[in-house]
């Protein structure tokens, strides 16, 4: 069967995305219209090229011995792969066959549409969690419920699946230190987190905003100062946690 995705865009990356060098594919589309998302280009599937999954493994080939010999893989991200679910399973299944490590970048929104046969394909997954409490969840959103990440979540740890849990630390809209607690209280829950990346919030894709019309929400936001990221990552190493 002819299975074609949404592809925004590709690239490499060192450490990031995953160990070693990544070959990254952002997929278009995305449900959440996060306050500092840094990739406005890819909330709509128009934005992306129709590929087929042996057209996109072509493009992996290119730089699959570079991958391999630096113990890297490829990551599945966005705009949201799980909005692509039968794509992003066929993808990692032939990326699995080429004997390619995983890694899927993704919300947990759409964690319900992951099957387990998508799963078996993954080695890794980068879980975005932006809150525990809804409100805040919404606030940071503007749209959904928390609860499929955190069901989701769950769903990787009775899996065995390995996670590296990623939290954006936004000033006046996540930094407050129970929201950062409860999080850290839920992630201290899920046994297979490798790692926790508490990353500072940056203006960096602002220009995108621009670029296609649209006002950026935090324009007047300052990113957190260094101490603000140290007092926060030190909330999930209090709960035993590995952090970056």
């Amino acid at each position: 069967m002819r299975i074609e995705g949404a592809v925004h865009s590709f690239d490499t990356s060192i450490g990031v995305d995953g160990p070693g060098t990544r070959f990254v594919a952002f997929l278009a589309g995305c449900p959440l219209r996060c306050r500092y998302c840094h990739s406005p280009d890819t909330w709509y599937r128009r934005s992306g090229t129709l590929m087929t999954v042996d057209d996109l493994m072509s493009q992996v080939a290119r730089y699959e011995r570079f991958i391999k010999v630096s113990g890297g893989g490829v990551t599945l991200s966005g705009g949201e792969p799980l909005q692509q679910a039968r794509f992003a399973e066929a993808f990692l299944h032939a990326a699995r066959m080429r004997g390619l490590h995983t890694a899927l970048d993704t919300s947990g929104f759409y964690g319900d549409r992951a099957s387990d046969a998508l799963l078996d394909a993954v080695d890794l997954v980068l879980l975005d969690v932006k809150s525990r409490d809804p409100a805040t969840y919404r606030r940071v959103t503007g749209t959904g419920e928390v609860a499929p990440t955190l069901r989701f979540g769950r769903r990787l740890a009775t899996l065995h699946k390995p996670m590296w849990v990623r939290f954006v630390l936004v000033p006046g809209l996540t930094d407050d230190p129970a929201n950062v607690a409860g999080i850290a209280d839920y992630v201290a829950e899920l046994p297979t987190v490798e790692r926790v990346e508490v990353l500072p919030f940056h203006r960096l894709g602002q220009h995108k905003y621009e670029a296609i019309g649209l006002e950026f929400p935090l324009r007047d936001t300052v990113p957190p100062a260094e101490e603000a990221v140290e007092a926060a990552r030190d909330i999930f190493r209090a709960r035993g946690l590995t952090v970056t």
